[in-house]
């Protein structure tokens, strides 16, 4: 009897692909894929984060790249089984590549490769020390010159930018900048995090007091060091403050709080880059190979500009800068938004007795929490999923394994769920006057994140606040200019304020090339972030992968990292490994290098 069981089906495939090309027969491999078929690689085969559509593209990049790469050893994972559902086969495999090993997922739809991801995991010869190579720490022996290892970090700390220079310097110490110094760390890439607050973690401590993340702890764990089984499921923001600075002080990063960066240039000759900062009132001038803006995602605050705000005699905040709803008790207060921001603060403004109005000048996507986590993430990050044995790095990988081009077909089904639980929440959110959407193709949440990082509110409680009229709300108009004690709107309608907070969202991080290098730069690589999705706030052209980000840029040397806890986590892999590459000297040959088609 003939097995044409899962498991066979994806030797099958593996064994004709990893043949073809070790042949370098590209019409061969390319013959094994669908006509409508995606290939999403992270480094392995193309030294950037591509994704390849259709047979032209596969054949395109394979004759580019194959010759260089050399792949080779393609075989299923022993540890994860198969599986057929829907007409679909899926398994995991291993494989290597010249300088590389890999880590792969496909999908077959009637024998042929519907969906393939390739990864990096390691470099050949530059492992990390974990597992059975992990350090011995303590050093056995005799030795009159012997250093403890705290006399060896503080020498480090000591001659780092100073008499030795860093490979990387990493812009920005959140929680992006504190994971890939983490995993440079462990490659033993000398880096830098340059940070302007104090300590690791201000950059979470100092927003406003009723913050927290939205996201549930299964999706936020840092590399190395998940967060323990006792850990609150939505984390308050000062306690992510306090597991930030433990995390930079136990995995040894050089993190230089207090430290503004003044200015960066690149020499194309000596292939180094001047960046100036002021440490702690002292100029320091460093020279890295490699330059990371690890900014956050959202980039720099986007304050809009009305006619009166110069006459105003309240306080004016961007959302980023409030500080939180203490001083404002008995007070008028106008906030200008309505995604995540917009609704904390609105919440925590009412909860403290100040009288606070919504101002919605257009539609928000809106999911509920306890929703969002049974039905959007609960197979993948809850639980759920660990006790039926779903790792962080599997589920990591299966989300990076559908291709963009594709993902909102799968998230349509489920907010199409979540409508219909919660059908009654949304009818009463209608009636308040609330402008709601679920995205232009009614995808949800996840692709409004990925396709323009706004839009949408997880909802914690203030929409009920919002519902019952505690939380006025004004929506459909925008404003038209504002006097010494009210914020006017194109309709005439005066709205008495104390305060405004305009939580009105974050430009590209391109914005910050623009300050510290040049405009020149910043238009040269040009927008951070979006799909090319041609949805609202994301442009096309289409790109296949988000906009410069954790890649290289048009500009050498110059890298951007950001983006949530997960994204962080995730995606600071495959930065680590391509800024490990260019240090030892590896031959990276970059295939399709993004050209920048918007400028902000």
């Amino acid at each position: 009897m003939l097995d044409v069981s899962p498991k066979t089906k994806i030797d099958t495939v593996l064994a004709k692909f990893g043949k073809a090309l070790a042949a370098q027969d590209i019409d061969a491999a390319v013959n094994l894929f669908q006509a409508d078929c995606y290939w999403r690689d992270l480094v392995t085969f193309t030294w950037n984060l591509n994704t390849m559509e259709g047979h032209h593209a596969i054949r395109d990049m394979l004759t580019n790249q194959l010759s260089a790469i050399k792949p080779s050893g393609f075989r299923q994972d022993v540890n994860e089984q198969a599986s057929e559902s829907g007409g679909v086969t899926e398994g995991w495999f291993e494989f290597e590549t010249a300088t590389a090993r890999g880590y792969g997922h496909v999908r077959l739809k009637d024998g042929l490769i519907w969906t393939l991801l390739t990864t990096m995991s390691e470099l050949k010869g530059h492992e990390e020390p974990k597992g059975a190579k992990r350090p011995m720490g303590a050093e056995h022996g005799h030795d009159r010159n012997r250093r403890t290892w705290k006399e060896k970090r503080e020498a480090e700390a000591v001659e780092l930018g100073y008499t030795e220079q860093p490979y990387v310097v990493i812009i920005g110490g959140g929680q992006g900048g504190i994971a890939l110094g983490a995993r440079l760390r462990q490659l033993g890439v000398p880096t830098i995090i340059i940070e302007k607050n104090e300590r690791p973690g201000d950059s979470w401590r100092k927003r406003y007091k009723s913050l927290c993340l939205h996201d549930p702890v299964w999706y936020d764990h840092l590399p190395y060091i998940p967060f323990p089984e006792n850990w609150p499921v939505f984390t308050p923001k000062d306690k992510v403050g306090d597991w930030l600075e433990m995390y930079t002080k136990v995995m040894e990063l050089n993190y230089w709080g207090s430290t503004t960066c003044k200015s960066a240039q690149y020499d194309e000759t000596s292939g180094e880059w001047t960046v100036i900062v002021d440490r702690a009132g002292k100029e320091v001038v460093l020279r890295p190979k490699q330059l990371v803006l690890a900014t956050g995602m959202s980039g720099k605050p986007n304050i809009p500009k009305f006619p009166g705000q110069n006459i105003f005699k309240g306080e004016q905040q961007h959302s980023s800068q409030h500080p939180g709803p203490d001083a404002y008790s008995g007070k008028k207060v106008v906030v200008v938004g309505s995604n995540n921001s917009a609704h904390d603060i609105c919440a925590a403004l009412w909860e403290a007795g100040a009288d606070v109005t919504m101002l919605q000048r257009s539609s928000t996507h809106i999911v509920k929490s306890d929703s969002l986590m049974e039905i959007g993430l609960g197979d993948l990050y809850s639980e759920r999923a660990v006790a039926s044995g779903m790792t962080t790095r599997k589920a990591d990988l299966i989300f990076a394994s559908l291709p963009y081009r594709i993902m909102h077909e799968f998230q349509v089904p489920i907010y199409n769920r979540i409508r219909e639980k919660d059908a009654d929440f949304y009818a009463a959110l209608k009636k308040a006057g609330f402008m709601l959407d679920f995205g232009d193709d009614e995808s949800g949440l996840f692709m409004k994140y990925l396709r323009r990082g706004s839009g949408y509110y997880i909802d914690v409680g203030a929409c009920d606040l919002v519902i019952d009229g505690s939380i006025r709300l004004k929506s459909g108009v925008d404003v038209s200019h504002l006097t010494e004690d009210a914020v006017v709107l194109k309709d005439g309608t005066q709205l008495p304020a104390d305060l405004v907070v305009y939580a009105t969202g974050y430009g590209s991080m391109n914005g910050w090339a623009a300050d510290l290098i040049s405009r020149e730069v910043a238009d040269k690589v040009g927008k951070c972030w979006g799909l090319g999705s041609n949805t609202t706030k994301d442009p096309g052209p289409w790109e296949g992968e988000q906009r410069n980000m954790w890649k290289p840029t048009q500009q050498q040397a110059l890298w951007f990292h950001g983006g949530n806890l997960h994204q962080s986590r995730h995606y600071s892999q495959y930065l680590s490994l391509q800024l490990k590459a260019r240090q030892v000297g590896l031959e990276t040959p970059v295939y399709g290098l993004q050209k920048p088609h918007h400028l902000a």
